[in-house]
């Protein structure tokens, strides 16, 4: 044994809520319960891909239904400590994935219970019957688990991670079969769990072949049961990670333009420097080009169409950075001031310009707009980015009202005030939407909002400018009015 410590044709983007003020994800605070024994997984697989800088999962189990009821809530269990770290969760029929999500919330004790598992409950779009079954597939990411091990490492050595979990899938209920495949960035694992008792086929566990690694099968698991396992393997990868985002769309319908500014606290997860950073060493390295645990540069791809792009930090603009714009696709391609190593923190912001036309479709009937944006922009690579929180703020014309929206990005929070901007008179209106623990794999995922937006209102933006042009010149010619002149003053005395 060896072990490591709609709306319209366009518009037409899948979408598992639609959402007025609630948010799309909640909590319920349930009394201590064990979740009952209604269900049956006869066949399970877990696939844990570990080619990024987060692990993603997806488990696909054969769900029947045991008990004498028609049954539509299954639960997933989590402890505490994982379940603050999943994000992305996400449940469709594995037959027919073009289909929306299953609705899925937490679900949490009463803190006096003091359990320490906690549950996603799922609901089924129809109650399976007695001895039916269903192929769930479950999605969900679980950021911050990877740790470097050794913790501190050479400027030019290579970077090991590890990452401790459990062979048997979370569940709920007795599973009749199961196994979990892992999939490694490259065949460099230096240690891994071996668990003493051979599998359900016989073979040593796990097995091996290639980057892939399989534990079990096993049969007959209980509901709840685990056996904790680790593997370390290479990962010469910045583990990059986004305390925060916030994003900001400005809508202009009378200048027809989407101004988009990004607001970014990254840090990088990975191992530490072991001596001080060396900037020779780094520059002889560079002409070479080898993989490094350093953060050196993020791209950025754009909608088509994008313009006056910029990047900008605490010290103000940043050079380094490429700009690409065609009539298919833009791309911005920036580099930080300096590397950013394992510990290190760098924060900055980069924003640009779009055509209002891309986004912004008017509505048949009355006063209504759908405007259809992305939720998530930012940096794509191959080793991932994770994001801890994100904010997203719409800010619509001054006099938009009837705000609604629509996601599959799953929400903790969202709300609407009003967000005072230059020569503005009541305020714009403007939604904010608040998500956690997502990663860059959710860039794909459109934001539609509909509001209303009157055709009189188009006129108070200019109206109001008007009006302030004519209160200065106003003010000016009643000040030209008066006589400040001494001489003046004078005669008036005699």
């Amino acid at each position: 044994m060896r072990s490591l410590p709609l709306l319209f044709g366009w518009f037409a983007a899948a979408s598992a809520a639609y959402n007025g003020s609630d948010p799309l994800l909640s909590k319920q605070i349930l009394p201590a319960f064990k979740p009952p024994q209604v269900f049956r997984n006869t066949n399970l697989v877990r696939n844990v891909n570990l080619e990024k800088g987060y692990p993603r999962e997806t488990i696909n189990i054969v769900v029947e239904n045991i008990a004498d009821k028609p049954q539509d809530e299954y639960y997933v269990p989590f402890t505490s400590s994982v379940i603050a770290r999943v994000g992305g969760f996400e449940v469709r029929d594995k037959k027919e994935p073009e289909k929306p999500a299953f609705e899925a919330e937490i679900v949490e004790f009463d803190p006096a219970s003091q359990s320490s598992v906690e549950f996603y409950r799922i609901k089924l779009p129809q109650p399976l019957k007695p001895s039916e079954q269903q192929t769930l597939s479950i999605s969900y990411s679980v950021l911050s688990v990877l740790e470097p091990l050794p913790a501190y490492i050479e400027q030019r050595d290579k970077q090991y991670v590890q990452y401790a979990f459990s062979a048997y899938a979370p569940s709920a209920y007795t599973t009749q079969k199961q196994k979990t495949k892992l999939k490694f960035p490259t065949a460099d694992v230096t240690d891994y769990t071996t668990l003493p008792s051979p599998n359900a086929d016989k073979t040593e566990d796990p097995t091996r072949q290639g980057t892939s690694f399989t534990y079990g099968p096993y049969e007959d698991i209980p509901a709840g049961v685990e056996e904790p396992v680790s593997v370390r393997y290479e990962f010469t990868k910045p583990l990059t990670h986004a305390k925060r985002l916030e994003r900001d769309v400005e809508v202009s319908h009378w200048g027809g333009n989407v101004a988009v500014e990004e607001r970014y606290w990254l840090t990088n997860r990975g191992a530490q420097l072991k001596n001080h950073f060396s900037r020779v060493q780094w520059q002889m390295t560079m002409y070479a080009n080898p993989p490094t645990s350093a953060l050196r540069e993020l791209r950025m791809p754009l909608d088509a169409g994008s313009v006056d792009a910029y990047f900008t930090d605490d010290i103000g603009n940043v050079s380094t950075s490429r700009f690409r714009t065609t009539d298919r696709s833009s791309q911005l391609d920036i580099r930080p001031r300096y590397p950013v190593f394992g510990g290190w923190n760098y924060s900055f912001r980069v924003g640009w310009n779009g055509d209002l036309g891309r986004y912004l479709r008017k509505l048949a009937t009355g006063d209504g707009f759908a405007l259809k944006v992305p939720f998530l922009e930012g940096p794509k690579s191959a080793e991932g980015l994770e994001y801890e929180r994100v904010e997203v703020r719409v800010v619509l014309p001054e006099g938009a009202k009837n705000v609604r929206f629509e996601t599959t990005v799953p929400l903790i929070a969202n709300e609407t005030a009003l967000h005072r901007t230059f020569m503005d008179t009541v305020g714009r209106t403007t939604l904010k939407l608040t998500a956690v623990n997502l990663n860059d794999e959710w860039r794909g995922r459109d934001l539609i909002v509909t509001y209303d937006y009157p055709y009189f209102e188009g006129f108070r933006k200019p109206l109001t400018i008007t009006a302030a042009f004519v209160a200065v010149f106003a003010a000016w010619w009643a000040l030209g009015l008066v006589d400040t002149s001494i001489g003046a003053r004078q005669k008036v005395q005699a």
